[in-house]
C-alpha cells in the first residue's frame, strides 16, 4: 500500500462524504433562511420556532434522497471492499 493510494482512498472517501451530506445541510440551511427572514419580518423572536421546520424539512429531504444516499454509500464501500486485494497485494 502506497501512500498515494491511501490519499486517492481518503480524498474518495471525503468527496462521497460531501455529496451524501450536502442535501441535508443545504436542506437546513435553506429553512434556518427563511424562518429567520420570517421572524426579523414579524419580530417574533421564539427559539423553537426554527427547530420544528428544519425538523420537518430534514425528514422529507431524508425520505427524498435517501435512497440516492444509501446507494451511493453501499456503492463506494463495494468498491472499497473489492479493492483490498489490489491495495494489498
Amino acid at each position: 500500500m502506497t501512500p498515494q493510494s491511501v490519499l486517492t482512498i481518503g480524498q474518495h472517501a471525503l468527496g462521497i462524504m460531501l455529496a451524501v451530506g450536502a442535501p441535508l445541510l443545504l436542506t437546513a440551511l435553506l429553512v434556518g433562511l427563511a424562518v429567520s427572514i420570517l421572524q426579523a419580518a414579524t419580530q417574533i423572536n421564539e427559539m423553537t420556532l426554527s427547530f420544528i421546520p428544519k425538523l420537518l424539512a430534514i425528514v422529507a429531504a431524508l425520505v427524498i434522497a435517501g435512497p440516492w444516499m444509501l446507494d451511493t454509500l453501499v456503492g463506494y464501500m463495494r468498491a472499497l471492499i473489492m479493492s483490498i486485494p489490489t491495495v494489498i497485494g
